[in-house]
Parts: structure tokens; sequence; C-alpha cells
């Protein structure tokens, strides 16, 4: 009786930390529970697990670190310590810098690098010559010889980019040992994206958006069936997936308590994990997807969601339903990448869904460099409309009924 009661005092301080937005400090002790996970041979620290990416014949980190933000060593080496060992980055990313913090790391420990899984990705590089340049730059900043999976296009939306001439380019990236594997990142018009990937027959993974709200879209899981059927790795970024209005929310310092939230937070603080960390389980638990790319800029963070993919508990499907039913109330204002749909409303303007991605770099990730000069390479006499163009026609038709109006006027005033 008294274990009994001893156990439920520990579940329920466990809650309020986790309430009490400590759960990357609940986290980091819990990751030592479990004894059927794999371990280091010195430190005994327990390692997240491997999965293959798709028909590459190489498995990766089942959670990557997304090194969006990257400014530190620190989170790089305790990374490796867990086991998360496939990072992604861009060419673009904190100006360079990213690349260059995983450059400083090999530099001082070159044996690291066969450790490792790094992806990059040619941002804003529109010509073959300038996929050339960035790949080289990638390479010196980071210091090694080859990349492991390189995105020849960062971001596509159009499928027609895939074209024999990148193909032949990357054959020869392949042949002369720059690259291991290719493919491509995504953000808008993910069906059609991974519907070409898995047709043309030269892509070997990719990363997509790809959360619990986008679970719910029959086409985009189509599309996912569809690349795993055909080899293509898939790797996951976006797992955690606010909306518009939950983000404005957090900002002006008021916590996210609909009913369905409150419904969510509750199950998951009973079974002892955070809501973040809950998501990206959800993600996980469907073994078509290789890694969940996260992006995790300290230490607690990146223990907290380690602690949730090393936990054994299962989502049940009970539990998959509520995120199920979460994800259809609060569909509201989360962009869900269908740029071809706004984009028709907004002939003169079809930017909508790429200022909805520069707006979550801004508030979101903290980028704010970044997300201000990808809104300034918007052509300036589109720029000039966005304030004065009528918006009703595009939010009639967006499914997931997100306030482009008032989205757009924010980035408008953020970005500008």
């Amino acid at each position: 009786m008294k274990n009994q009661q001893n156990e439920f005092n520990r579940r329920d301080f466990l809650k309020r930390l986790s309430v009490a937005g400590l759960a990357p400090v609940l986290a980091s002790a819990e990751i030592k529970k479990d004894a059927n996970t794999p371990k280091a041979k010195k430190t005994g620290t327990q390692h997240v697990p491997k999965r293959k990416l798709g028909k590459t014949g190489v498995e990766v980190s089942s959670l990557g670190l997304g090194a969006n933000r990257l400014d530190n060593q620190i989170i790089l080496r305790r990374a490796i310590d867990l086991g998360v060992t496939c990072w992604d980055t861009a060419h673009s990313y904190v100006g360079g810098n990213s690349e260059r913090q995983i450059g400083k790391l090999l530099s001082k420990s070159p044996k690291l690098r066969k450790k490792l899984f790094l992806i990059t990705k040619a941002s804003n590089a529109k010509t073959i010559e300038q996929k050339e340049k960035f790949l080289h730059e990638s390479l010196q900043r980071m210091n090694t010889d080859y990349i492991d999976l390189y995105y020849v296009v960062h971001g596509l939306s159009d499928p027609a980019l895939l074209t024999n001439e990148l193909k032949q380019w990357v054959e020869s990236a392949k042949k002369r040992g720059l690259i291991r594997f290719v493919g491509f990142s995504t953000h808008s018009n993910m069906p059609q994206c991974l519907t070409a990937a898995a047709r043309v027959g030269w892509i070997d993974a990719l990363t997509t958006s790809y959360n619990f709200r986008l679970m719910q879209s029959d086409e985009m899981t189509a599309a996912v069936e569809t690349c795993h059927k055909a080899g293509v790795g898939l790797i996951t970024m976006k797992s955690v997936a606010l909306t518009f209005k939950e983000r404005k929310m957090l900002e002006a310092g008021k916590k996210i308590e609909t009913e369905e939230d409150k419904k969510l937070l509750k199950r998951f603080l009973e079974k002892g994990f955070a809501e973040g960390p809950a998501k990206i389980k959800a993600v996980l638990e469907d073994d078509r997807i290789s890694s969940a790319c996260v992006g995790m800029n300290n230490v607690a963070l990146l223990n907290s969601n380690v602690a949730g993919v090393l936990g054994k508990t299962k989502l049940t499907q009970e539990e998959k339903d509520i995120f199920a039913r979460y994800a259809r109330a609060t569909c509201s204002s989360y962009c869900a990448g269908c740029a071809n749909i706004c984009n028709s409303a907004l002939p003169d303007t079809p930017y909508v869904s790429e200022i909805a991605r520069y707006l979550m770099y801004y508030n979101s990730y903290g980028d704010k460099k970044r997300a201000k000069q990808l809104f300034a390479a918007i052509p300036s006499r589109v720029r000039g409309k966005l304030l004065s163009t009528d918006y009703s026609a595009a939010e009639a038709r967006c499914p997931q009924h997100i306030p482009i109006t008032e989205m757009v006027a924010e980035a408008v005033h953020k970005l500008t």
C-alpha cells in the first residue's frame, strides 16, 4: 500500500512539473528508465533507436536534430551522446553559421564524422552552377569530404523542378563522391511533391512537413504510402504543429486552454510525458517514417524529446483518435501547405503559403534575419500589393480557414 502511495505521489509530482513548464528537466531525469533501450558502451547513456532510410541501405536516428538555429557546440555533443546523429542543416541557416558550427566540431573531433548522417540543402540555388557552388561551400564549412544526403531543392513546391538536367548533375556529384544520396525538402504542395519523388525514380530520400494534423489528410497519407512503396526515405519536420491562433495566444502570455487542448494535455500528462514529445511520438509510431527532425536549440529541449522517443509507452488507438479529434477541432489557422489552392485564388499575389512559412521562421524559430531576407526576395511588385489585396476568395477556399488577411498584415509589419 505504501509503495502504491509513493508511486501515486511520484506521478502527481511529475504531472505538476510538466504543468509548471519543467517537462525538459523531468525528461532528462527519465532518460535512464528504459532498460530495453540500447546503451553506449562507455557512458551507459541510452541512444535513440535507428531506422532504415528507404532503400538507401543505411540507418538514421529516429529523432533528428534540426539545425536551423544552431549556434553552439554544446547541443551537438549532447546530441551525439544521446544517439541523435541525423543532423539537418542548410546553406542558408543562420547565415551559414549552422554549417560552420558542425565544421568546428569536426575540425576538433574528425573521428565523429563516421557517426553522423549529415543533411544539407542548396538554399535558394536556382541554377546548376549555383547548386555546384553551394555544395562546395557546404563541404568546406562543415569540414567534410562528402554530404550524406543533399537536398538539391530547398522547399520544393513545384515537381516540375525535378528536371533531367538536375538528375544528370546529381549523378555527376555522386560519381565524384561529393554526395551519397539526394533528395529535397518540401513545405507546400507536399502530396504532389511526394508523388513526384516516387515517380521520377532518382530521389533517395526527402524531408516533408508531417504531423498529427497532416495525418488527417487522405491525400497526404496516400502520398506517404506511395513514397514508402517506392523506397523513398521519409524524414519529417514541423512535428509539433502550432496553429496561427495558438501561437498568437502564447505570444500574448495566454495559456492554450480550449476544451480540446485540455483533454489532450490531461491524457498525456497522465502517461508521464509532455505534449510536444507526445506529438513527435505520434509521428514516429508510423513505421514508414525514418526520422522526425526537430529543431532543438537547447539541451533541455533535446533531453525532453529524447525521453519521449525512448519511453516504452505506446499510444493506444484511443489516444490516436484523440489526436485526430484535436486536429479537426483546432485545424483553423494551421497552414497545411496547400499553396496551389490559395495561389489559384490570388494570381497576382501567389505567395501566401511562403509568407506563412516566413512568419513562422520569425515567430516560432526566432530566425528573424532569415525571415526578413526571404520576405524581401518576394518581387517588389507583389510586396507592394500585399496590404491592398482582397484575400476573401482565398480565405473562403482555405481548408484550414486561416485568417489570411490578418496573417499577411502581421508579416508585412514584422518582416518589412
